[in-house]
């Protein structure tokens, strides 16, 4: 790609989805650095605009073409600028997004992310629209180059794809069969991010702990979690999303027995029903789903557990939502994601008869909210008096300017905005602070810093500031703790499970 020094073309990558999507955006981004793109400063229109897109959502569709739509007279005029289009819906929809927005230059999918520079500039030289889509993964994203969003934690993709066939879901029609990185491999990138100055690192996967399937070894998640801690420098180490079917009492006791691995577990419930369990092809029961609670606490008592919860699948009945509550409340989750059903066209859910109707939904939703809220103010004040160790974040807290606070994550990654006093922390250190106030979905300490550890990762986030100004461009990131909007439900296991 020929790009002159005088006026590099600049990028903005716009993320939707999934915590895989936003990893993939940053192997996107690092691609088109390594292709002599720069990242488009905060304001400013970008000559290139990636749309990694998510297919999980009922109006993802809506929501890209209107953005797209807007993007429409920017094109116009701007000889320069390309638009190109990837992730789910691309993937899903193919050839479709070109017949609706024609001034769109390129649409690649899930399984060739690699191709997008290669693709940007055969449209921009041959002056149509470039539609490349592959049926099996082309590269493993994490081979590509990668530009991570934090100078202190990163994503480390262990596996792509699912081998489930949940009734509510589309994923793995999009994102194929599952696919294993070799431990060695995974390592490998782990000692590499350590390097750069990454104290923490999210072992990634559409079912995280189905891991080593694809080589045989179905205690291959366990293993590796074990190994992280024998990787110095490596100080926290989390993962996402593993399945309740899939859940085995050796990741119990390597969590428990692994220092630097967080007494922390994601683990999606999706319902309390055993029939709409069964109906939504989730191979485990209730039974099993408060047995793994039970031995998670019993092995790690501190452990914080959080959980995705759908509301209104077809055929739910006020039974049905009851045995979610009854879950929910001998679980006594940290937090909860919870997701209004919605139809997905293309997933067996879809076409399924006894569809809830809406403002049922609603009424059992806002019902769920307000238990699951109630549950994480009492378990955040059982927090409060406990000296914490945090790990500073960038702009985790919103109202961090006005409260004169920062923020960052506990080791059970609750979030905890601190008081600073005159020696100011940087993303990336560690605070060590004694927790005073806990609301529903933070906690918040306000007295003086019990103890400050400037750090490499502190270091790196520093270096960085010196470096030339960029705007950001991939959006999402792990979702935000707080009372969700209605959404309609993700796939199980990664988008998010």
């Amino acid at each position: 790609m020929t790009v002159t020094q005088e006026s590099p073309r600049t990028y903005e990558v716009r993320t939707y989805g999934c915590q895989m999507n936003v990893h993939d955006s940053e192997r996107l981004s690092g691609l088109l650095e390594d292709a002599g793109y720069v990242r488009a400063a905060d304001g400013e229109n970008a000559d290139v605009v990636v749309f990694n897109t998510c297919a999980v959502r009922e109006n993802a569709d809506n929501r890209l073409y209107g953005n797209l739509g807007h993007l429409r007279p920017a094109k116009a005029g701007n000889p320069r600028m390309q638009i190109a289009v990837g992730g789910c819906l691309a993937q899903k929809d193919q050839g479709e997004i070109v017949r609706r927005a024609p001034w769109v230059d390129v649409v690649f999918g899930t399984h060739n992310i690699g191709a997008l520079p290669v693709l940007l500039e055969r449209a921009r030289v041959q002056g149509e629209a470039q539609v490349e889509l592959k049926e099996s993964l082309e590269v493993f994203p994490s081979t590509l180059p990668t530009k991570r969003e934090s100078a202190y934690a990163a994503w480390v993709a262990i596996s792509v794809g699912c081998n489930n066939t949940c009734t509510f879901c589309i994923v793995p029609s999009l994102r194929g069969k599952e696919k294993d990185r070799r431990p060695g491999d995974v390592l490998a990138e782990v000692r590499a991010m350590v390097d750069q100055g990454v104290l923490e690192v999210t072992l990634l996967g559409q079912n995280v702990n189905t891991y080593g399937v694809e080589f045989g070894d179905r205690l291959a998640f366990g293993k590796l979690l074990r190994a992280c801690g024998s990787v110095e420098g490596l100080e926290r180490v989390r993962f996402t999303s593993p399945h309740p079917a899939a859940f085995t009492d050796d990741v119990i006791a390597a969590m428990a027995e692994t220092p630097n691995v967080m007494h922390q577990l994601h683990m999606p419930l999706q319902s309390g029903s055993d029939r709409v369990l069964k109906a939504m092809r989730r191979s485990y029961r209730a039974e099993r789903y408060l047995g793994i609670i039970e031995r998670v606490r019993a092995a790690m008592p501190d452990a914080a557990i959080s959980t995705d919860i759908i509301v209104g699948f077809p055929g739910e009945t006020e039974e049905d939502f009851q045995a979610t509550l009854d879950v929910v409340r001998q679980s006594r989750f940290a937090n909860a994601f919870t997701f209004q059903y919605s139809i997905r066209p293309g997933t067996p859910a879809a076409t399924m008869d006894d569809q809830v109707p809406k403002e049922v939904v609603q009424e059992r939703y806002e019902r769920l909210v307000a238990l699951q809220e109630e549950i994480s103010w009492a378990e955040n004040k059982r927090q409060v008096g406990r000296t914490l160790e945090v790990l500073v974040a960038e702009g985790e807290g919103r109202k961090d300017d006005a409260t004169r606070r920062l923020s960052g994550r506990a080791p059970d990654n609750r979030l905890v905005h601190f008081a600073v006093g005159d020696e100011r922390p940087r993303p990336g250190d560690m605070v060590t602070v004694e927790v005073t106030y806990a609301a529903p979905h933070h906690l918040v300490a306000d007295g003086a810093l019990r103890g400050l550890r400037r750090t490499r990762a502190g270091d790196a986030w520093e270096a960085r500031q010196g470096a030339p100004s960029a705007g950001k461009g991939v959006l999402l990131g792990m979702p935000a703790i707080g009372r969700p909007a209605p959404e309609p439900a993700p796939a199980a296991g990664g988008c998010p499970a």
